[in-house]
């Protein structure tokens, strides 16, 4: 038996699954209040620091801007090629996010070259590539080390036309919200790593994983001018980057839990304790300081709001004349779901306030 036939648990390396690995927005936040402002201004600079955006935006002439970002994370999943392909599919989505096209992307390699056999690598690497070339983008060199803990990832950078950028600040009162994927990934992420994930939904949530946010951005375009914000949903759970795109917006939002699609199979798990350290921070943080008003919803439904999702879907503020139109193009995309989940008001920035 070849080190790559080997059964290896590539999870049993991380100390945390996917996404839920990232830094709290509470740790976030003190970093980045001890980090320098940047000196001066670039008018070129079409989205940068200032609101927690998705990528850099950065206007090359008037019909072209590029859109650069990065991720990456520990394994996922436990099988090399799955977790390339939902690593990949994860950087991808920022571009997306903006409303941009993928060009070109560099890997960026941690392996623990002592700890795992570079076949495996090999088909992380693999998994990756074809994720890329899936979004019509090419993969064209990156950066390795030699790390205890495996972690695989993107530097993307793509293209948008500086006059039609999605970002997260444009959010008005009386907008829809409309999610594109269910919640749940960072439950059945928590319940792999502790070998309590069923196989079938194992599979169910790959599938996902790997579903490029492509269509949910055309759906986003063909609206035009009347979607106003978007993001996507990562590892701050889907109220974390509510808040995000509510604050940089300037607006409060009220968020229905029970139209909030979730994965089958993901509220049992979640009864049973598959809970990520990433999802528990995310809801501390939204409780304190938000903040949240999370009503009478009970703590289960509260964690799924706040579970660390790992290449998750599109959250897209779209004026709620035009929310049906909305929800019809991402349905014609087939994109894995359709859901109008909250709304925008005036407020103080960032505020949720729980419904259902």
């Amino acid at each position: 038996m070849t080190a790559l036939e080997q059964p290896t648990r590539l999870t049993a390396f991380s100390h945390g699954a996917g996404c839920a690995c990232k830094l709290s927005p509470a740790d976030l936040r003190t970093v980045l209040g001890l980090v320098r402002a940047p000196v001066g201004a670039d008018p070129d600079l079409l989205v940068g620091f200032d609101t927690a955006d998705d990528a850099a935006v950065y206007r090359l002439r008037d019909d072209l801007a590029v859109v650069v970002t990065t991720d990456f994370f520990t394994p996922i999943v436990d099988d090399a090629y799955d977790w390339g392909r939902v690593a990949a599919t994860n950087a991808l989505s920022d571009v997306y996010a903006m409303g941009g096209a993928p060009l070109l992307a560099l890997n960026l390699v941690a392996w623990p070259r002592e700890g795992l056999a570079f076949e495996l690598l090999a088909r992380v690497l693999d998994g990756g590539a074809d994720a890329v070339a899936g979004a019509g983008a090419v993969v064209a060199g990156g950066h390795s080390i030699d790390d205890p803990e495996p972690k695989y990832g993107l530097a993307v950078v793509g293209t948008v036309d500086p006059g039609a950028v999605f970002t997260n600040a444009g959010a008005r009162p009386g907008d829809a919200v409309v999610l594109t994927k269910p919640l749940g990934l960072g439950v059945v992420a928590t319940a792999l790593k502790r070998g309590e994930a069923p196989a079938g939904l194992v599979a169910e949530a790959v599938a996902l994983m790997t579903t490029l946010n492509a269509g949910a951005r055309d759906a986003a375009v063909a609206l035009g001018p009347a979607v106003h914000a978007v993001t996507d949903v990562t590892g701050f759970g889907l109220v974390g980057h509510l808040r995000e795109l509510l604050a940089a917006s300037g607006v409060a939002g009220v968020l229905d839990a029970a139209a909030v699609p979730v994965l089958d199979g993901a509220r049992p798990l979640l009864a049973g304790g598959m809970v990520a350290g990433g999802t528990l921070r995310n809801h501390a943080f939204v409780t304190a300081e938000a903040p949240v008003d999370w009503g009478a919803l009970p703590e289960p439904e509260q964690l799924l709001l706040a579970d660390a999702q790992t290449s998750g879907g599109l959250l897209i503020a779209v004026d709620a004349a035009r929310a049906e139109a909305l929800v019809a193009e991402l349905t014609a995309r087939r994109t894995p779901a359709a859901a109008v989940v909250a709304h925008v008001v005036d407020g103080p920035a960032g505020a949720i306030t729980l419904r259902g």
